[in-house]
């Protein structure tokens, strides 16, 4: 059985840091690219970093870079989103999702249960 697992959600004021963990189970982590997605009220989900299978190199959306960070255990098939100095904008659900393509692009195969992250001001 496939299962995603996205975790470590809570709250956190402005300029604090949380880390998520997206644990996996059921295929070959190896081969998949892993995203983490988020989808804040009343917006559409949106991708904000990409872990290619191909070399676990990591493509982040402008919103989140240099202050989000993602990290790969493949022993563990668990893939770690660092958040740091985060701002109210990023409050959301946090979401992972796994794709046996090389990039994030083209829909995920599998999704995992979202975390909430909560920033105050």
């Amino acid at each position: 059985e496939v299962q995603l697992q996205a975790s470590g959600g809570g709250e956190a004021q402005t300029g604090g840091s949380l880390r998520l963990s997206c644990a996996s189970s059921g295929f070959r982590f190896s081969d998949y690219s892993i995203g983490w997605f988020r989808q804040a009220p009343g917006k559409e989900r949106e991708a904000i970093s990409c872990t290619a299978s191909s070399d676990r190199s990591t493509y982040y959306v402008d919103s989140v870079k240099g202050r989000f960070s993602v990290s790969t255990d493949n022993a563990k098939a668990t893939v770690y989103l660092q958040m740091n100095n985060l701002e109210p904008e990023d409050t959301a659900i946090y979401y992972c999702g796994a794709t046996n393509l090389i990039g994030c692009g083209h829909g995920m195969d599998y999704w995992g249960k979202g975390t909430q992250v909560t920033v105050s001001s």
